[in-house]
């Protein structure tokens, strides 16, 4: 208890006396007067090592409260200001991020298992990561219906292409079990045959094209020597020449630079065979086929040209499309399924690459035969 006498002394203070005794001390007493407490520390007064009195200080808790009370409401008033800063900020997150989320995921569920085409949402002018978003899954979603109206095509080229041959043959079958005469039914299986021919080179070639895009994504790139690669095929195509066949002429504009590109070598070697393979096709017999390679920039530039009729100028686009069918004249029908550059372009694109063609052309503007052109990224 505190108590105040009329006449103080140090001895009324047990903290004063214990000061005095070079120590320093505190106490804390309750005032009935108040209802508080009171609070008081003493000190010793000292020189050098004596002691020559003591100071005591002492308080109410009056003003501690009051200053406890001000901080309470400071800390009550942050937190009322923050609670409502986040209420708005969860408001503005619900508009500008949640509720975008839901539009795109609500737009990608509806176009799981759905044929009709469904419009994902278009946040792209926003700038940030959602915008990012919506921008990946338009692209995907485009990718996606670009793949299957392209499956659907296919399959229903295939169709017809298959329904030709199947036709014919279903017609050769049916008038060889009516004749008797053994030369018409050697004429009859000799169609037959070509027929069988056609069938299986189409559904080989077929088989081919519709799992090519996934083993091009399966597969592993590695550097690829392109002069080293034509070189070969220049060789196997001098060595197995026929009689009469033209000539490949490889030229490489420089033998001390490797042409290096990053691909598949066995896909790169197939588009390289379907290309001279199409050349020698078109070209005279005992003509010249001529094969170059070199750098273009940061690409590799490789020409393949014949001495062929050339191609019309309103098909230098078409002769890529699948089961293209303008051939030699001359050419036994059914020769080729018509995929062979189709498959070539998809080859050549998957490689991050550019194939094109064009006429080579004479001082009159004629054509003097075919240029295909491949573009591939040059390996650093």
């Amino acid at each position: 208890m505190y108590r105040e006498s009329a006449s103080q002394h140090a001895d009324d203070y047990p903290e004063v006396m214990q000061a005095l005794r070079g120590e320093t001390a505190s106490a804390i007493r309750s005032d009935l007067a108040s209802g508080g407490l009171v609070l008081s520390a003493a000190i010793p007064v000292q020189r050098y090592k004596e002691v020559l009195g003591a100071v005591m200080l002492s308080t109410g808790t009056g003003e501690i409260e009051e200053e406890v009370r001000t901080v309470r409401l400071e800390l009550l008033r942050i937190f009322s200001v923050a609670l409502l800063v986040t209420v708005l900020l969860s408001f503005y997150l619900a508009g500008t991020i949640v509720r975008p989320i839901r539009r795109l995921a609500g737009a990608a569920e509806r176009a799981r298992g759905r044929r009709a085409r469904v419009e994902i949402p278009d946040f792209t002018w926003r700038g940030d990561e959602i915008g990012d978003l919506s921008g990946s899954l338009r692209e995907m979603t485009d990718a996606l219906w670009q793949r299957m109206s392209a499956i659907e095509s296919f399959a229903a080229d295939v169709a017809h292409e298959i329904k030709n041959p199947l036709s014919s043959l279903r017609s050769a079958v049916e008038t060889a079990g009516r004749i008797e005469d053994p030369a018409s039914q050697r004429r009859l299986m000799a169609i037959i045959l070509d027929d069988v021919e056609r069938l299986d080179r189409l559904i080989t070639d077929i088989s081919d094209a519709s799992r090519l895009d996934a083993e091009l994504s399966r597969l592993e790139v590695a550097p690829i020597e392109i002069g080293a690669m034509l070189e070969a095929l220049a060789d196997i195509h001098e060595s197995t020449r026929t009689e009469g066949a033209p000539h490949l002429v490889l030229e490489l504009a420089d033998r001390n630079r490797p042409l290096i590109v990053a691909g598949i070598e066995t896909r790169l070697s197939q588009v390289f065979r379907n290309l001279i393979a199409n050349a020698v096709s078109f070209s005279p017999p005992l003509g010249e086929i001529r094969l170059t390679a070199r750098h273009d920039g940061r690409a590799v530039l490789i020409v393949i040209e014949d001495q062929g009729p050339g191609i019309p100028d309103d098909k230098l686009m078409a002769i890529f499309d699948r089961f293209y069918t303008e051939r030699p004249l001359g050419e036994k029908f059914g020769t080729h399924s018509g995929l062979g550059l189709s498959i070539s372009k998809q080859i050549v694109e998957a490689h991050r690459g550019m194939i094109w063609a064009e006429n080579r052309k004479d001082e009159n503007r004629a054509a003097m035969g075919a240029r295909f052109c491949i573009r591939l990224p040059a390996e650093t």
